[in-house]
């Protein structure tokens, strides 16, 4: 069998060796915020159902579309701990929608501040280990120029 006939073998950095821990603690982070989502969702939507909300079906609509939209971070963090080059987008996106709202929670006079505080500190945390050298390097990602010639 020529070589031009025998399957490719996934030898690139992706498979090889452990996985390092920023990629680990950034898909904790996206999991973390995608639990946060289904948690708020859920809350919701009970209290929609069960509670006396000023609008009903606008809090019920709230929680579905809350728990419809932990599944981009929940996603991104499956793929993150698999290594999937394609998780690394979905996670930053959620993290540059994360610092609007955390920074609508910094406005707000309440105790919504703390979780503002939070939410910032996560979403920055993520970003900085999402867009780590050895995070690209462990996805497989390779710069702009560098898909053609193979050089990392």
């Amino acid at each position: 069998m020529s070589s031009e006939q025998t399957p490719a073998t996934p030898s690139s950095s992706e498979t090889a060796g452990p996985r390092p821990r920023r990629l680990t603690y950034a898909a904790a982070l996206a999991g973390l915020e995608g639990l946060a989502l289904v948690a708020g969702g859920v809350w919701m939507l009970v209290e929609g159902l069960t509670g006396d909300p000023d609008d009903r079906q606008s809090a019920v609509t709230g929680g579905i579309t809350l728990i419809v939209l932990a599944l981009l971070p929940l996603l991104a963090a499956r793929g993150l701990l698999g290594r999937r080059s394609w998780s690394r987008g979905p996670a930053i996106i959620t993290q540059i929608m994360a610092l609007p709202v955390a920074y609508n929670l910094l406005q707000a006079d309440s105790v919504a501040i703390p979780a503002g505080i939070a939410l910032a500190v996560v979403a920055v945390a993520a970003l900085v280990l999402l867009i780590n050298p050895a995070t690209t390097q462990a996805l497989g990602i390779r710069g702009p120029g560098r898909a053609q010639d193979g050089k990392q």
